[in-house]
């Protein structure tokens, strides 16, 4: 309403009281708005690869995640949203990784006292004299497996059993590349596949399917995949050059047996942290108790080691004291030893939460990353053009698994590239009649299983850093990790357990069907009439006759003769985009 407001300036104009403040909405992003972050990412990251190599982990590519980070920010602060928005943005996504922080540090800090206390040495003691070097390979892929099946956790069986095997790995003369390669494929069978993980239970929870149906699927990828790799690790061990080191190996046996005091209670914070593990202890929680407890333990059994480890600081102490300050330094900074062997110290002489930092900061620059591109848009306008694109059942799963790995290289961090893809294609394995599972399955395959081989990726990271071997380095050898994503495509477009709704139907081919996106007016006769619709119809006539009203001669919302969209459910057309699918058929 206007009013005259006389007065206020010569002119007398009329002015608009009350009225709101006009504000701009956000645009949509535009499809070059999503790439520049992503040619900006791959630029910086190849450039640092380029110039400082395997080091380039520690520290450039940091750098390159926190200015991809700023492109984002500013893509988006372009687009009309709001500097506070931004900040909100990367604020979720680093409280969504937080737990992952503290098992890092709580990992860091177990490896500095379990080294301390004997744990970390007498399983490499042990496992050397039992472990043949022909077949060392399939036996850390085979330990590996169990554990993980039993706790539920790749992080926490790479961090434990993991490091030990490594270490053994390399005082017997066999590669730790290749070992790293078992521990993983072993650590992620049991991540992928118990009923304990909490990845397990996140991909049956995304599609709403029940948690042991999703697990069965998952056998049928998950069980070829990993006999195959167990065979490739079996055929590199015997055929793998012959172990020449039978002497150093005997005097690197008897220098830690001189060091420490090996006995089977140095075990102890390896049985506590199994204990803890299996009744479900948070993961963060259970390590750092280990942890602790192995602290107290080396006061107790390893009193020399305690003594020559704070004799090296600066301000050693002795007795009780020097026992807490041994273990505070070990969580803090690490274990260090000067045995005179480069093995042993290579293998002892590391830990501490400290170590873990440069790991921190990789995953809060990914994790910011792809919580920027997620917020904003970014992902949804690269990834819908994918889904229109995907005729077949084949495409539509190679789709997923594309998503999914570009977003376990873009966004850093397994759980976004398994919660996003099965958010975005949900409604289009729906639509075409595809059982929930196949989706479920699909996504742990590729988001989960392949998150280890990227190296910014917090896998990846968490793997490299745990296990003293680069990323790159060890990719090769994790032939579970590369099996499964492979079989599981292949599934789409052989159509072998590609489930659908109904069971005992095998997949049908789609000859057409409208994709996403494409705009299709929905009529009344866009339905193909099931046998029951045909049965009410015969009743309604049956009624009308009887009523002496003319019957309607054809059922209602079906066909008439000769429409064209007959067969437009069958073959997943507009009455399946509308909800109506019905029983496939067998051509």
């Amino acid at each position: 309403m206007r009013r005259w407001r006389p007065g206020h300036g010569h002119d007398h104009r009329a002015t608009q009281l009350n009225a709101p403040e006009e504000t701009d909405a956000p645009r949509e992003p535009s499809l070059l708005d999503a790439l520049v972050p992503l040619a900006t990412l791959v630029a910086l990251i190849g450039g640092s690869l380029a110039l400082f190599g395997l080091d380039a982990l520690d520290g450039p590519i940091q750098v390159a995640l926190l200015l991809c980070c700023m492109v984002a920010a500013l893509i988006a602060m372009k687009n009309g949203h709001a500097w506070e928005e931004v900040q909100r943005s990367g604020q979720g996504a680093l409280g969504s990784v937080t737990s992952a922080f503290f098992i890092l540090l709580a990992v860091g800090a177990l490896i500095g006292t379990w080294n301390l206390s004997g744990t970390i040495p007498t399983l490499v003691f042990y496992g050397i004299q039992v472990l043949s070097p022909s077949w060392y390979y399939l036996a850390t892929a085979l330990i590996c497996g169990v554990v993980a099946l039993s706790i539920g956790s790749s992080w926490t069986t790479a961090g434990t059993i993991g490091v030990g095997l490594v270490g053994i790995a390399g005082l017997l003369g066999v590669s730790p590349a290749i070992t790293a390669g078992a521990v993983i494929s072993g650590a992620y069978l049991g991540d992928k596949t118990s009923p304990l993980s909490e990845t397990t239970i996140l991909s049956a929870q995304m599609v709403k399917a029940d948690t042991f149906d999703h697990i069965r699927a998952q056998v049928w990828t998950s069980v070829p995949a990993f006999a195959l790799a167990c065979v490739a690790f079996a055929v590199l061990g015997f055929a793998g050059p012959p172990v020449e080191n039978d002497v150093s190996t005997t005097v690197e046996l008897a220098r830690l047996d001189e060091i420490y005091r090996i006995t089977p209670l140095n075990l102890l914070p390896l049985v506590l942290l199994a204990g803890l593990s299996i009744k479900k202890v948070p993961a963060s929680l259970a390590l750092i108790t280990s942890a602790l407890f192995a602290a107290v333990l080396a006061g107790v059994l390893q009193p020399d080691v305690v003594h020559d480890f704070t004799a090296g600081l600066e301000d050693g102490r002795g007795g009780v004291l020097g026992s807490v300050q041994a273990g505070w330094q070990a969580m803090a900074t690490g274990f260090s030893m000067e045995s005179g062997i480069g093995d042993i110290d290579r293998l002892l002489s590391r830990g501490g939460m400290a170590s873990m930092l440069p790991t921190l900061w990789l995953i809060m620059g990914a994790v910011t990353f792809g919580a920027l591109l997620d917020e904003f848009g970014l992902i949804g306008r690269l990834v819908l053009p994918v889904i229109a694109g995907t005729r077949t059942t084949g495409r539509l799963f190679l789709s997923v698994f594309a998503v999914a790995m570009g977003l376990n290289i873009v966004a850093g961090d397994q759980y976004i590239a398994l919660v996003l893809p099965t958010r975005v294609f949900r409604a289009e394995f729906a639509r075409r009649g595809l059982d929930r599972t196949n989706l479920s399955r699909l996504a742990a395959d590729s988001g989960t299983v392949t998150s280890p081989l990227v190296p910014w990726n917090s896998c990846g990271a968490f793997m490299g850093a745990v296990l003293g071997v680069g990323t790159l380095t060890y990719l090769p050898y994790c032939f579970f990790n590369l099996l499964s994503p492979v079989l599981s495509v292949a599934y789409g477009f052989t159509g072998f357990r590609a489930r659908l709704h109904h069971r005992g139907h095998r997949l049908p081919h789609v000859h057409r069907q409208h994709a996403v996106g494409h705009r299709h007016r929905p009529g009344r006769r866009d339905h193909l009439p099931r046998r029951h619709d045909r049965r009410d119809a015969r009743y309604r006539r049956r009624g009308a006759r009887r009523a002496g009203r003319r019957p309607d001669p054809r059922p209602r919302g079906g066909p008439r003769r000769g429409d064209r969209h007959r067969h437009a459910d069958r073959f997943g057309g507009a009455g399946a985009r509308q909800g109506h699918v019905g029983p496939v058929r067998q051509r």
